[in-house]
């Protein structure tokens, strides 16, 4: 099997969490720009009651940092959206009650184990509310997600969307570069803003995403 040809990727993940795909980017043999398009910021109450709640799902891990420091009452069982989610709540003490097969909000809310009795959903001010609607879970905003605008653009041969914002954002550059997206909601969102996904996460994980830039750059 010949080589690889090194590719310079773009990395837009918020700048905090560049990093772990980044470096596991450049274990692959590729030069990684890092060109965050999105910053999160906290919103929504200095205080989260999980009080009376029999599951609290979370959809990512600055989701998962932001309700932990604010939680206030007893912590029930927490749904974690998918690994990277459930690593952060394992880092700060909490062990995730639950993490799907299938890393989206229809996984979840598919295979979220029943009776679900009272749910609360903590997570991004513009998040779906697949799981609100299909679990009747009543939702908290705990974070916003603004779009950044480097100057002058990144340049590169293949850029990385980890979520739709973030697609949102590259799609507003007007680059003409080929995607690589970590899941169905990325790629809607990419394609909406006018770009081209070549392909798509089969886990909608950072593993996966690793592996679809690898099948991406051969």
């Amino acid at each position: 099997m010949g080589r690889v040809e090194a590719l310079k990727i773009i990395v837009t993940r918020a700048r905090d969490q560049v990093e772990p795909l980044a470096t596991r980017i450049e274990a692959l043999g590729h030069q990684v720009i890092r060109c965050p398009l999105i910053e999160l910021e906290p919103v929504g109450p200095a205080e989260v009651d999980v009080g009376g709640y029999d599951w609290v799902i979370v959809t990512s891990p600055f989701g998962a940092h932001e309700l932990l420091g604010r939680a206030r009452g007893e912590l029930p069982p927490v749904a974690a959206i998918g690994p990277g989610t459930a690593t952060a709540l394992r880092e700060a003490g909490v062990e995730p009650a639950f993490v799907p097969r299938v890393s989206t909000q229809e996984g979840l809310a598919a295979e979220l184990p029943a009776p679900r009795g009272r749910v609360l959903f903590a997570g991004a001010e513009r998040a779906r509310r697949h799981l609100a609607d299909a679990l009747g879970a009543e939702f908290v905003p705990l974070y916003c997600t603004h779009s950044l605008r480097p100057e002058p653009p990144p340049q590169g041969d293949l850029v990385v969307l980890a979520s739709a914002s973030a697609a949102e954002a590259f799609g507003a550059l007007e680059l003409d570069l080929p995607a690589v997206s970590i899941g169905p909601a990325t790629t809607r969102a990419a394609e909406a803003a006018g770009v081209r996904v070549v392909e798509e996460a089969q886990t909608h994980d950072l593993d996966g995403l690793v592996a679809a830039v690898a099948r991406a750059a051969v």
